[in-house]
């Protein structure tokens, strides 16, 4: 796994979840991800939104890293 995974294109986003990834920072947003452990916002993402474990995670990492 490359060390900055979560730098992806939004073609693969929407290839692997159907969704931007503006789409996700919104729900991520909503979902008040920057409040929450890393681990509960994948399991958010993997059992409300259907995204695999390894987007989800990418996704979580991402949202969180621009948080900062």
């Amino acid at each position: 796994m490359k060390a900055d995974y979560w730098n992806v294109e939004d073609d693969q986003v929407i290839e692997k979840t159907g969704k931007k990834i503006t789409e996700w920072m919104a729900i991520l947003d909503k979902f008040k991800a920057a409040d929450k452990k890393s681990n509960e916002v994948v399991a958010y993402l993997q059992n409300d939104h259907a995204v695999p474990r390894y987007w989800a995670r990418t996704l979580t990492t991402r949202y969180l890293k621009e948080k900062e």
